[in-house]
Order: C-alpha cells, then structure tokens, then sequence
C-alpha cells in the first residue's frame, strides 16, 4: 500500500483525480475502456470537480457505484445524486454508461444480484473493476461494509445488501468484488479519523477498511502521519 501524505484536503484530492486519470489512461490504452467504482460521501467532491474539468474522453467509460442507500430516485441522501452533480453531468456520460444500484426495487436482494449480474456484464465473470475509490468512515468502515453487519462475511456474492444503519438499509460491494479490482484507491481527510486511518494502513481486520486488499492500493490523505 502506498500512502500520500498531503497538506491540505485540497492537495490530497488534486493528487486523487491525477491518479485516477491515470488510471483512466491505463485502462483505455489496454482494455479500450475504463471500469470505474465511485464511494458517496462529500469527501470526493473536490477530486470529482477536478477530474470533471479534465480533458479527457469519458465516453468509454462505465461508471459503477460502491455503494447506495436505499431511498427514492433523487433524495438528497443518495449517493448517486452527487456522483451525477459533481461528475457525470459535467463530463456528459451517456446513461447507458451510469450503472446505478436498483436500491428503489421492491425486492432488495434480488436488486443486488441484478447489479452483480450487470458487473459481471460489463466487467468479466468475475468482474474485475479497473479502479474502485473508497473513503473510511469514523467506525473504520468502508463502502457499506459496516462493523457488525452480516455482509462482513459474505464471501460468494459480489454485491450485498446490510442491516439498518444511520437511517437507512444499503446496498453495497463486498470484499471479494473490491480486492479482485486492478486498482483501489482511498481518500480519507479530517484528523478525527487519525486513529483509524492507522488501523486500516496496519490491516487490522478488526474494522471492516483494515480487510481491503493492500498490494494495489494507494492512499490520498491531509492526516499527518506517526
């Protein structure tokens, strides 16, 4: 694992979007497309703005989400309504090139195996991501892998759903679909996630961030290290 260390959150997010048009650059030069996981949160809306603003071709790209609460099409808590306002709807990507986790579908676990079925679609049986981004929360978790939760274990499914947690059931990544990824990616900013930030570097498999595969993965912080 590598771990970038930066002065300001600013600095750390510009240093993301680099890497993951990179990323982008790799993948087209290889695959002639780019398979891209993008976490929520307000974390990445400043690499989001950059990487928008780039001038790159994003047509080729197929854009997946980690993971969604469930809630209507447009709610404010979604995920996807901030990944459209500061990424897609800026750069233009065709809907047929947004997969959006079924999170509004009646069944929530059959949603889930349609989500997988369309990763493997696009991404190979196993689905194999070009670049998965992931932030941490406070409790060390990460996606929707959340301590405690059943879908911790899940070891056959790509895709899972979890229990309530602040307010709302998900939808989410499992372990096996992030590790298999070529590439992940971490950008965790505010000194109040110190501790678990060194946890997770550690692979402390007491929190759900510290049992992400390492060997791929590079970390984008403004958290000062030991």
């Amino acid at each position: 694992m590598r771990v970038l260390r930066f002065a300001s959150a600013a600095q750390a997010a510009a240093a993301a979007a680099r890497h993951v048009a990179d990323c982008f650059a790799r993948a087209m030069a290889e695959r002639g497309q780019f398979t891209l996981a993008l976490s929520g949160g307000s974390t990445p809306w400043a690499m989001l703005a950059i990487l928008s603003d780039m001038d790159l071709d994003w047509s080729a790209t197929h854009l997946f989400q980690v993971d969604e609460r469930r809630a209507p099409d447009g709610d404010a808590a979604r995920n996807l309504s901030h990944t459209r306002s500061h990424f897609t709807d800026r750069i233009g990507l065709a809907e047929s090139r947004i997969h959006a986790m079924p999170v509004t579908a009646d069944d929530f676990v059959a949603g889930a195996h349609e989500y997988a079925d369309t990763l493997a679609r696009v991404c190979g049986d196993p689905p194999v991501l070009d670049l998965v981004h992931l932030g941490m929360g406070g409790d060390g978790h990460t996606a929707s892998l959340l301590p405690g939760d059943e879908l911790l274990d899940v070891t056959g499914a790509d895709v899972g759903v979890t229990g309530l947690y602040q307010g709302h059931c998900r939808m989410s990544l499992t372990f096996p679909a992030i590790n298999r990824a070529r590439n992940i990616m971490w950008l965790v900013n505010g000194t109040d996630k110190s501790a678990m930030l060194q946890s997770m570097i550690d692979a402390d498999h007491s929190i759900p961030a510290g049992r992400i595969e390492q060997a791929r993965a590079t970390v984008f912080t403004n958290i000062p290290g030991a």
